[in-house]
């Protein structure tokens, strides 16, 4: 727990979640509590977590986390970052597509019309989307004011 200019902030363990709580005034033991939402572009997210916060007070499961990106956004999302090491470092489009997806699947013929070509000019220009920002919204998910 510390103490912040806009009051006490803590990271309360339940389980093998971590649940972030705000307070404006000090904790103390055994006080009843309230979740306070705001009307906000965060409405949903913090909803969720105070479900879930209160579920695992109560000795139930969690349930999932608010946000879990596919197995497929994932690989796309490690693709567009790995693309885009190397396209900062130098490395030319069929270089790039050669590490992503292996020597042998790239043609010495028609590779500037290629499919691979394309994925992987687009996986560059994921990354570069998530270097200058995107990944922000990575971590806040569905926001409408944004």
């Amino acid at each position: 727990m510390r103490r912040a200019v806009d009051g006490w902030h803590a990271v309360l363990r339940i389980g093998a979640v971590d649940h972030r709580v705000w307070s404006k005034e000090p904790p103390a033991l055994g006080a009843p509590y309230a979740a306070e939402l705001p009307f906000d572009g965060d409405i949903d997210a913090r909803a969720f977590a105070a479900r879930r916060l209160w579920r695992a007070m109560n000795g139930r499961a969690p349930g999932p986390a608010f946000h879990q990106l596919s197995k497929q956004r994932r690989e796309r999302l490690s693709a567009a970052i790995r693309a885009l090491d190397a396209h900062s470092a130098g490395g030319s489009y069929r270089v790039i597509a050669e590490a992503l997806f292996g020597k042998k699947r790239i043609p010495d013929r028609a590779w500037k019309t290629h499919d691979l070509r394309n994925r992987t000019v687009r996986l560059v220009q994921g990354g570069l989307a998530l270097m200058r920002g995107g990944y922000r919204k990575l971590l806040r998910p569905g926001r409408r004011d944004e």
